[in-house]
């Protein structure tokens, strides 16, 4: 240790991305597990001959399912992190101040540990004071692009499946399938962004950044 500072393990460091990652790629396993032997089951009902599992994972029926979810938190946490530059709620621990300037609005330093883009400056600097909610932008477009083309894939399967004419990516766009699984998917999203907007005015969680302080009036706004 070096003036003073505590040595801490990787996992103490990185455990809530580790912890995340690890739920998310279980929880990932078993979807495709489950939606292989679903799918087939359906596929064994229409008289379709059965997939391998490495054929699933490339099918529009898994990628439809993974991406379609991908999508609306991709798009809740873009919308999430550009709102809340200019919105506010009063009370709220998502929330900055209603009046006071806050360190996240400060006009950003030169400094010797800042990134490399703060440091150049220029359009560099513009664009990395934006890169989160461009990440997020980015990350939503492509999986509602592939959401899209799983959907018309595994529409299609159906439709063949069916004796029925297959139809083009358009066509599809215009067919109410593809935006009720959209729209299903981002109504609870919103849900779930105003319940910790709202909750954390009243609510507390001791320990949690998500949370005020406990004893923190119900009115004061920020953490």
């Amino acid at each position: 240790m070096k003036n003073g500072q505590k040595k801490y393990s990787f996992f103490y460091r990185n455990g809530l991305t580790i912890v995340f990652l690890s739920l998310f790629l279980v929880t990932l396993f078993a979807q495709a597990l489950t939606g292989w032997k679903a799918h087939n089951r359906e596929l064994a009902e229409n008289h379709g001959s059965s997939l391998a599992l490495t054929t699933y994972l490339k099918s529009g029926h898994f990628i439809s399912a993974t991406f379609e979810n991908f999508e609306s938190e991709f798009l809740q946490m873009a919308l999430y992190v550009i709102l809340t530059v200019g919105l506010r709620q009063i009370g709220s621990a998502e929330s900055k101040s209603l009046d006071e300037e806050e360190e996240v609005d400060r006009e950003p330093q030169q400094r010797k540990n800042a990134p490399w883009p703060v440091r150049k400056g220029g359009w560099m600097l513009k664009l990395y004071s934006n890169s989160l909610a461009i990440c997020f932008c980015l990350l939503f477009l492509i999986s509602w692009g592939l959401h899209l083309y799983g959907s018309w894939q595994d529409h299609n399967v159906a439709q063949v499946l069916h004796h029925q004419s297959e139809d083009s990516i358009i066509e599809f766009l215009t067919m109410p399938e593809f935006w009720f699984e959209t729209f299903q998917n981002w109504q609870s999203e919103f849900l779930s962004v105003a319940s910790i907007v709202f909750f954390t005015i009243y609510l507390r969680q001791k320990g949690s950044p998500e949370s005020k302080p406990v004893d923190a009036a119900h009115m004061e706004t920020g953490k």
